[in-house]
């Protein structure tokens, strides 16, 4: 497969794509911002720009020259995908970076996720049905799992209150999962344009690192030099809770069941790839870091 310099960001200014584009650039891509008409996020003046209606006329010549699109836009993009994909092979776009960013195709997630899920896939098997058809068009899909360091600094359900040295403990706090830090998940798509033919048409499993509650309180209290203040609670709880927020529509059932799929004893829910060398980690280039590492750049967020 030819070389893939220009690259495409659709949600470059979101959680994700802020780190994407930053990486991207680093890494000596010309990477063009694609934005709606309507959006008032300012972007560096450096970076080219264009501000369009997402409809496919628009689209397609948004993606003209580019090699590479990025489509890394937030929950109410996502409807949107099948026809950023139609635009990409129109424009004859190389590679398409579908929008994952989470557990893939697993189906370890509780059945309230159902709906979600059944969009992005549907945007997915798209791309996979285009790649099909169309020779010259490809996909990836990466699965970053828990995006570590943004969603515990963000979210104290997740086990840590950063600002007032709090933990909360789910269960025996043994239990395992995967986790890729912003930064990683920046790497992990550079790795993948970066090599376009081993990346080709399929997910790719990443990770930063792998760890657990006990192994990250235990680095939170030797970094701070106290003793931090646990609560314990289950698992089953959180999950009990989750779904009946569900059932009555209250919008913290997603925090919820999200957490409880880290946590939930012997499971694995939470587990992108068993190990390291399960993953695709080594190939894109992502690097593997430490609860100590992690919790650093919480601290100093």
């Amino acid at each position: 497969m030819s070389i893939i310099k220009n690259v495409a960001v659709l949600g470059a200014s979101g959680n994700f794509g802020t780190p994407i584009t930053s990486d991207l650039l680093a890494a000596n891509f010309n990477v063009t911002i694609i934005t709606r008409t309507t959006s008032t996020t300012a972007h560096p003046p450096s970076i080219p720009t264009l501000r369009i209606d997402y409809d496919l006329s628009s689209l397609i010549i948004a993606f003209a020259n580019q090699d590479a699109v990025v489509c890394v836009v937030g929950p109410g993009g996502i409807s949107l995908q099948k026809t950023f994909v139609d635009a990409a092979v129109a424009a004859g776009v190389k590679r398409f970076l579908i929008d994952d960013f989470g557990w893939g195709l697993t189906e370890k997630g509780f059945q309230e996720f159902g709906a979600i899920h059944a969009q992005r896939r549907e945007g997915w098997d798209y791309a996979a049905q285009k790649a099909r058809e169309v020779g010259e068009f490809t996909w990836t899909g990466l699965s970053t799992g828990n995006p570590i360091d943004w969603a515990m600094k963000k979210f104290p359900m997740m086990g840590f209150d950063v600002k007032t040295h709090r933990a909360i403990i789910y269960d025996s706090g043994n239990e395992r999962f995967t986790g890729t830090t912003l930064s990683g998940i920046g790497q992990a798509v550079v790795g993948t344009l970066l090599n376009p033919s081993a990346t080709a048409n399929r997910f790719l499993a990443v990770q930063s690192i792998c760890t657990n509650q006990n192994e990250l309180l235990f680095a939170f209290e030797k970094a701070t030099g106290e003793k931090w203040e646990v609560e314990r609670h289950t698992s089953g709880e959180l999950i009990k809770s989750g779904k009946e927020d569900f059932k009555t529509g209250a919008g913290m059932w997603r925090l919820k069941l999200a957490v409880a799929t880290l946590y939930y004893v012997g499971q694995s829910r939470g587990m992108v790839a068993a190990t390291r060398e399960e993953s695709d980690a080594e190939l894109l280039g992502v690097r593997e870091e430490s609860a100590d590492e992690i919790v650093a750049k919480l601290l100093q967020q």
